[in-house]
């Protein structure tokens, strides 16, 4: 596969609770919903970015951050935890390790960083429910 443009895998339950902020999400993520391979959250492969996943991106700087997509309202983007309406939230969910992430700011500067890994995946630990 290749790795500029990766498949992207949600959980049904992130698919639906995404869904109900349609209205106010960015392109990007409405371009996800829409195109989404979507599976059951005890089904998702560990190394996928879902909600609440932890992981560790590479700018091309060389600089790391730890970074995890939320529902807006746990948003505190000074602690890492971005929200999925954001275009950075939106460019992380679904890719895997290894991918990656691609977003803009909202000056239109064009941004990518490297998922080089996933730290916590709810799903993994057997948290279906967040």
């Amino acid at each position: 596969m290749d790795r500029h443009t990766p498949e992207r895998t949600l959980t049904e339950l992130d698919h639906a609770r995404l869904s109900r902020h349609i209205r106010d999400a960015v392109a990007p993520l409405q371009d996800l919903l829409e195109s989404a391979l979507l599976v059951p959250s005890r089904a998702v492969a560990p190394d996928v970015v879902t909600m609440y996943t932890q992981v560790r991106l590479r700018f091309p700087d060389g600089r790391c951050e730890k970074v995890v997509p939320c529902y807006p309202q746990d948003a505190e983007p000074a602690e890492g935890f971005v929200s999925a309406l954001s275009p950075l939230g939106a460019g992380l969910l679904g890719l895997r390790a290894g991918d990656m992430a691609r977003w803009c700011t909202p000056a239109g500067q064009e941004v990518s960083a490297e998922i080089v890994e996933v730290l916590f995946q709810p799903e993994a630990s057997g948290d279906y429910l967040m």
